[in-house]
């Protein structure tokens, strides 16, 4: 669960340079069979958490409306 609690934490950056630091790893065939499982399961984990980010940066994002004369007249949320 600390686990959990520390990729929680970082940053989408961070997380993000941490899950191609273990593909690399994976895909270099050096780990061990159980060092294999987890970081798969550990690179499974952070994508969640990227994933999860993107989604919160999504819904936040807003587009501009403008009216006929092309002045700003509000906003719409993403994907409205």
């Amino acid at each position: 669960m600390a686990e959990e609690t520390g990729i929680a934490e970082l940053s989408f950056e961070d997380a993000l340079k941490e899950l191609e630091r273990i593909v690399a790893r994976l895909e270099s065939g050096e780990a061990t069979l159980q060092e294999a499982i987890d970081l798969y399961e550990r690179g499974d984990r952070l994508k969640r958490q990227c994933a999860a980010r993107l989604d919160a940066a999504q819904a936040r994002i807003e587009a501009i409306r403008t009216d006929a004369d092309g002045r700003a007249a509000g906003t719409t949320p993403f994907g409205a």
